[in-house]
């Protein structure tokens, strides 16, 4: 059965959440509080690159499925999916979850399903959303459903994946949790599995929680491979042939809003059992300044006095434009701390986010004694060197992501870094 649909937050998840649902025939309203991004969305005009969203936004659009304001109105059920951001002191800023629940409150009915999409810290849905939605007068689990359903997709394959990826279902009761199977079955493929709302809050935060600490394993890795000269790439690629192995590649940093901020929910909530989680974000955290000091013991190793720096990527992963707690930016700050000069450039990112940065490749390469890769973009990977060392000073790069030809740069005369790779 077709479903009116309000989703609160037209973002990264509640866009595409909002056009799969109105292709699937719900009658979708999105909200934001950004009254430009719906002034845009509603003029078809994306403020977020996703393979696929344009397209299907245009039907959604077309078809008058989808309408978009900043306001809510009503409807059989409420989906929120607004950020849940960590502060300066890594404490889970819960106000959107908070404001989002309140702002739904004078629309919503008996019968109604209210759905938590946002990736929250466990017991978010009991001690933040409920006090708001009893102020409805309904009966929480009898007369008001609400369950957290939270997303589980990747950035440039978002579609494939809210298609064929498995569901974590948590109901506040059994029959909240049966409708919101229910309503997303109307185009998920993958298997469902109910279970109470806290407990899927603590799924999500441990998926996030487990690969961070992978890759804060395999940074530290990364360093030690480096001082004993070894390739930690050929040396990661080997060990995963073991059946039970599945180490996960080093870096610049983690970024993204899901495995950087998660594990700090957990690390809130009981820091003397989270150890090794507080380690691991620690850990993570700081790769920009290692990779700083590494590109600058590089350039002084070769006498290079005053060296411009040209950065490749900004977003924390490749061939998107998503800039959320994206390493690269602390890469920035600390490449300028140690006094050198710095250009940025992202062919993915169409706004200029920090003073560094530029829209033209040519600026950042311009005069610049190293290349330092920070994102694996397809322009980057596939990039010329020949036609980057014509406007370089020297011919130097370094790979924080394993990602370019290496035989290709060495054999235009440039000089091979990779990060966890001290064979230069």
């Amino acid at each position: 059965m077709k479903k009116s649909i309000c989703v609160v937050g037209l973002g990264y998840i509640g866009l595409p959440t909002s056009v799969m649902f109105a292709n699937h025939g719900h009658k979708v309203h999105g909200v934001d509080v950004n009254a430009s991004v719906v002034h845009n969305i509603g003029n078809k005009i994306l403020h977020i690159e996703e393979d696929g969203l344009q397209e299907r936004l245009n039907e959604a659009i077309d078809s008058g499925l989808l309408t978009v304001a900043t306001t809510p109105v009503k409807a059989e059920v409420f989906i929120i999916a607004v950020p849940s951001p960590i502060r300066e002191d890594k404490s889970a800023n819960l106000d959107y979850i908070r404001n989002a629940t309140a702002a739904i409150v004078p629309y919503v009915e008996k019968g109604n399903l209210v759905v938590l999409e946002s990736t929250v810290p466990p017991r978010t849905v009991q001690d933040v959303m409920i006090p708001e939605l009893v102020k409805s007068g309904l009966t929480i689990g009898e007369e008001l459903y609400v369950s957290h359903s939270p997303e589980r997709v990747i950035p440039g394959k978002v579609f494939t994946e809210l298609i064929t990826n498995d569901r974590i279902i948590g109901g506040v009761t059994e029959q909240s949790a049966q409708l919101t199977t229910d309503l997303y079955r109307s185009f998920v493929k993958g298997d469902m599995h109910e279970t109470d709302a806290t407990t899927a809050e603590l799924v999500k935060v441990m998926e996030n929680t487990y690969r961070d600490v992978n890759i804060a394993l395999a940074n530290e890795l990364a360093k030690i491979a480096g001082n004993i000269g070894v390739d930690v790439w050929e040396a990661i690629r080997l060990a995963n042939f073991h059946p039970r192995v599945n180490v996960h590649f080093p870096g610049p940093g983690v970024g993204g809003h899901c495995i950087a901020v998660d594990p700090w929910f957990l690390v809130e909530l009981d820091k003397g059992n989270a150890q090794i989680i507080n380690l691991a974000r620690q850990t993570n955290d700081g790769m920009p300044s290692y990779t700083a000091q590494l590109t600058a013991d590089i350039l002084k190793a070769k006498g290079i006095e005053h060296p411009k720096v040209a950065v490749l990527g900004l977003a924390f992963k490749g061939n998107i434009d998503d800039m959320r707690e994206s390493p690269s930016v602390d890469v920035v700050r600390e490449l300028k701390a140690l006094d050198l000069d710095v250009i940025a450039y992202d062919p993915h990112i169409k706004t200029d986010n920090i003073p560094e940065q530029t829209q033209v490749e040519g600026k950042a390469l311009d005069n610049a004694a190293a290349i330092v890769v920070l994102t694996n973009h397809d322009e980057f990977t596939t990039m010329d060197p020949e036609e980057a060392a014509k406007c370089m000073s020297s011919k130097i790069i370094i790979d924080t992501k394993n990602c370019i030809d290496r035989t290709k740069w060495e054999a235009a005369g440039f000089e091979v870094y990779v990060l966890g790779n001290s064979k230069q």
